[in-house]
């Protein structure tokens, strides 16, 4: 009996199981206490969105073929031609902006390129040009689309609303996840990163194509994700210690989960940066977009979503927590 008893001791007497963390144990970084700089960088940074949202919304910004209307080609080749000498040609004929994608597999490129003085007879201009410079290639057009400007008005109409109500359908997901004051907060949080990588993405000079659409409606559920993990631990906080200041609680909650979140945020960027090497000038612009927003979207879930929370009075948080 003495053994068994020993035994059972030293079984529970050795150390937990301890899981893969890049910070000690335990942190007492003081988040809250940056919460007004945050604020001022973030206020920058959404009124920058703000103004990019205008120029998209007037057709001012760098808006892509879906949006401008324009043509797009399907060409076949018999024999494969590089995409770069094809990209090259036709930047020095005339078509800068031209949009080049080879289709795995085959020996076809699709070519997207905005509205032109030519209108429909663009598409026969291109087929010239590629039979001049890759005539042992015979270049053949498999099919042809053209995208009037009015419809791509309504695209880009159609798009912005996308963006508006899949972050209000994020309000109503944490309002019944959690409670209204946490949807609220996580909402305004939500836009913030939207609008705050729009204005990053029109700064830098991007073109506004439908995968920018994508890549936005991404990092608004990247950051909601980030953001429910957060307020996790702030309300099973509220509920251990109802005693403590609300702040500590906040502040306690982002310390816990902070080797998580980083964790999370760096194998993401990882996967990103690959597709941002090696996924070609087609999609350079999304990864990248992608990268601003996986850090916009850490950030914010840290010193955005958080400190909204202390708006509220305590006494309605833990209210509504234990309700």
């Amino acid at each position: 009996m003495k053994n068994n008893a020993k035994s059972v001791s030293a079984s529970l007497a050795q150390p937990a199981v301890r899981f893969f963390s890049v910070l000690p144990q335990e942190t007492h970084v003081d988040f809250m206490g940056k919460r007004y700089i945050a604020f001022v960088l973030s206020t920058v940074l959404v009124l920058l969105g703000i103004f990019a949202f205008v120029q998209i919304w007037t057709g001012k910004a760098k808006m892509g073929l879906e949006f401008t209307g324009g043509t797009a080609l399907t060409i076949d080749f018999e024999r494969a031609v590089p995409i770069d000498q094809a990209r090259a040609l036709l930047a020095q004929n005339g078509f800068p902006d031209a949009q080049i994608q080879d289709i795995k597999g085959t020996n076809q490129l699709y070519i997207r390129m905005k509205l032109s003085e030519e209108g429909e007879q663009v598409a026969a201009r291109v087929q010239a040009l590629l039979a001049q410079s890759f005539s042992d290639s015979k270049p053949t057009i498999v099919s042809t689309e053209y995208i009037g400007p009015i419809i791509g008005r309504e695209l880009r109409d159609k798009a912005i609303w996308a963006v508006i109500f899949s972050t209000l359908g994020f309000l109503v997901y944490i309002a019944f996840r959690f409670d209204f004051k946490f949807g609220v907060a996580a909402a305004i949080a939500t836009f913030h990163d939207v609008f705050s990588v729009l204005g990053l993405s029109w700064a830098l000079g991007m073109e506004f194509t439908l995968l920018i659409i994508t890549a936005l409606l991404t990092i608004a559920g990247y950051s909601l994700t980030d953001t429910v993990v957060v307020f996790d631990r702030i309300r099973e906080n509220l509920r251990k210690h109802q005693r403590d200041p609300l702040i500590k609680i906040i502040n306690d909650a982002l310390n816990q989960v902070l080797s998580r979140t980083i964790l999370t945020s760096l194998t993401t960027l990882l996967a990103v940066l690959v597709l941002y090497l090696l996924g070609g000038p087609v999609l350079r612009d999304f990864a990248l977009v992608l990268i601003i927003g996986v850090i916009i979207g850490t950030y914010s879930s840290i010193f955005i979503a958080s400190p909204i929370l202390l708006i509220w009075r305590r006494r309605g948080l833990t209210a509504q927590v234990k309700g």
